[in-house]
């Protein structure tokens, strides 16, 4: 276990190596150190990593005794400006926030909406994330897609941040979603497993590839309504439009999924939500659970097709 000491907005962990022959980076990344692979890799680039006082690179060969000294420079500015937007807060404590999304709002700024995204709503509700976790995505651990609304952590400390981040990776965060989908699967209930990568013949789409991102989204049957089906979805890995994609090539597209299955006049959008979130808390290790129930577009859809049947 690293030591480590503060000094003004700098935080130094000091450890001496334990094993010889390994990688630096290697050895970094499964010492409990409290930083992301990427943080660390950061960290090694900008010569942050000292052995035995001097600059290392990512391929040095520790030796056992090795002094190893990591400094942790504080977080920068985003450069994302706050904005004040009505954000739905379902928990909040000095570490962390849950917030419920709503359709139609960008996690981050990009092309085509540099600003009024959450992030913008995060830095008013929540000055302090000024830089946390990165430069463009402030406090954000994980996301959704603008057109799909629920349940989200965002990291008000770099510490809350890096821990959340382990638990996305290591698959201890679980997420639940509520889908209605045209047609009716089978079985009623499964895992999808198919990788997921860039389509080759339209960039900007996700598609199921060969050598692709490994991913896996179960699904079970909640309800039959009218020639659709109403699922409830548990995503055990965090690809992009992952839901989307996979119910897609499932052969039962998302309810108003103009870009992986057909648009709808019930909906101006596709019909996913995420309903259900339930991590352990960043410090405390207390079990967290938090629920979010069908927003009113998303109702109104299903009341519709209920009342066609």
């Amino acid at each position: 276990m690293a030591t480590g000491s503060e000094i003004p907005d700098i935080t130094v962990l000091d450890f001496e190596s334990t094993q010889s022959g390994c990688r630096l980076d290697q050895y970094l990344a499964v010492t409990d150190l409290g930083l992301t692979r990427s943080r660390l890799r950061q960290l090694i680039a900008g010569g942050n990593v000292l052995v035995n006082g001097a600059v290392a690179k990512p391929a040095h060969r520790l030796r056992s005794g090795d002094r190893v000294s990591v400094t942790v420079p504080p977080p920068g500015p985003s450069g994302v400006v706050a904005q004040d937007i009505p954000i739905t807060v379902v928990y909040q404590d000095a570490e962390l926030v849950v917030i419920d999304k709503p359709a139609g709002l960008s996690v981050h700024p990009g092309p085509g909406h540099p600003d009024r995204t959450l992030v913008n709503g995060l830095l008013a509700l929540c000055p302090d994330i000024q830089g946390i976790g990165g430069q463009i995505r402030p406090g954000i651990v994980h996301r959704l897609d603008k057109d799909t609304s629920g349940l989200m952590i965002a990291a008000k400390t770099q510490f809350a941040h890096n821990r959340l981040s382990q638990q996305i990776k290591d698959r201890e965060v679980s997420k639940g979603y509520m889908a209605l989908v045209e047609g009716a699967p089978s079985p009623e209930s499964g895992m999808i497993e198919v990788p997921i990568g860039r389509d080759t013949r339209r960039r900007t789409r996700m598609a199921v590839v060969p050598g692709g991102r490994e991913s896996r989204t179960g699904y079970r049957l909640l309800e039959r309504v009218s020639d659709h089906s109403l699922l409830e979805l548990q995503l055990h890995t965090g690809r992009t439009h992952q839901a989307r994609v996979h119910l897609a090539w499932l052969g039962h597209p998302l309810l108003g999924d103009g870009i992986y299955g057909r648009r709808s006049p019930l909906l101006p959008r596709h019909f996913l939500h995420a309903h259900r979130l339930s991590f352990a808390h960043p410090t405390s290790g207390e079990s967290l659970e938090f629920q979010s129930p069908l927003p009113p577009d998303l109702q109104a859809a299903l009341d519709s097709l209920r009342r066609d049947s």
